[in-house]
């Protein structure tokens, strides 16, 4: 069910809330969280339908600020949606305009769940900083996307240079399982045959990708070449070089992903690109600080970026 309340204010959503609630046509218990999406008018579906999907294992409120024109008459357009329209939560859709176009803590905070978590989070574009931007001071966790930015390299920069505890990237995010694979193919190795060098093989636009290389190089410590793709291609390879053997697993198509790792037979592994929502999912899960993601996006992708030997494939 969709109520679209027009040139509205934040009293009268809560009110309308209230009344559909008393009506039995909102389920407000067990909401764990306040996740707070801050896009544009035009792009927020994508981001509400992640966000249901997600919501149907964290429970929360939703509140979309989807800005529209700076130059359009100051109003508040409200929209509620719930039921199948909604997920396993309650979506509240807020459009600005004029003076109401940005981000702005005052809309939102009349409509936070009580004593809930918040979570913001950007998925077209992130502000000069995350952490003192209005929603982002409020926040508990912040999401942005550097896959989003016109210069995902840039973007990921500025994310260094800005980051606070509580923010993360859902580049990061993506990389969960590439690291759960690398990890293991590592766990068995000892000192005697040693790792001598590094190379991560992606796509020129892909931020996971050189945030896969500064994970590994601040891990490892050894030196490193970064082999660019053509865009849109993902991460497509890493290969660990050995005294005895290298380890490489490396992903040809987007599901699969083929591990080599001398003295065993070539391991078939599922491998997939992730969802919008899965990575959604993941973030909310934790509330507290993802302290590796700081560190490697604070001191492993300086040291990288320092040291790094790029090459075209």
């Amino acid at each position: 069910m969709i109520v679209e309340l027009p040139n509205t204010t934040t009293s009268k959503i809560t009110k309308e809330i209230v009344k559909m609630r008393e009506q039995g046509g909102v389920v407000t218990l067990g909401r764990v969280l306040t996740l707070v999406v801050i896009t544009r008018n035009g792009l927020e579906e994508e981001a509400i339908a992640a966000a249901n999907l997600a919501s149907r294992e964290h429970p929360c409120r939703i509140i979309v600020l989807a800005a529209g024109s700076e130059s359009a008459e100051t109003r508040l357009d409200g929209e509620i949606r719930v039921g199948g329209d909604a997920g396993a939560s309650e979506v509240i859709v807020l459009r600005g305009y004029g003076e109401l176009a940005a981000e702005n803590e005052s809309v939102v905070s009349a409509l936070l769940l009580p004593d809930a978590p918040i979570v913001a989070w950007w998925p077209n574009g992130a502000p000069e900083s995350p952490s003192q931007s209005p929603v982002g001071r409020i926040a508990h966790r912040r999401i942005t996307d550097s896959a989003n930015a016109a210069d995902p390299r840039d973007a990921l920069k500025h994310i260094a240079g800005t980051y606070a505890a509580g923010d993360t990237d859902l580049a990061w995010t993506r990389l969960t399982n590439w690291r759960i694979q690398l990890a293991a193919a590592l766990e068995h190795y000892d000192d005697a045959n040693p790792i001598t060098g590094l190379e991560v093989e992606g796509a020129s636009d892909s931020p996971s990708t050189l945030l896969l290389a500064s994970w590994l190089h601040r891990a490892l410590n050894v030196p490193i070449t970064v082999v660019e793709d053509p865009r849109g291609t993902g991460i497509r390879t890493v290969l660990i070089e050995r005294e005895k053997g290298n380890v490489k697993l490396t992903r040809p198509g987007s599901t699969e992903a083929i591990l080599t790792q001398p003295g065993q037979p070539e391991q078939q592994i599922s491998l997939p690109r992730r969802s919008l929502q899965d990575c959604l999912a993941e973030e909310l899960r934790r509330l507290d600080p993802d302290e590796v993601f700081g560190e490697v996006v604070t001191e492993g992708l300086k040291k990288l970026l320092a040291e790094e030997k790029v090459v075209q494939s």
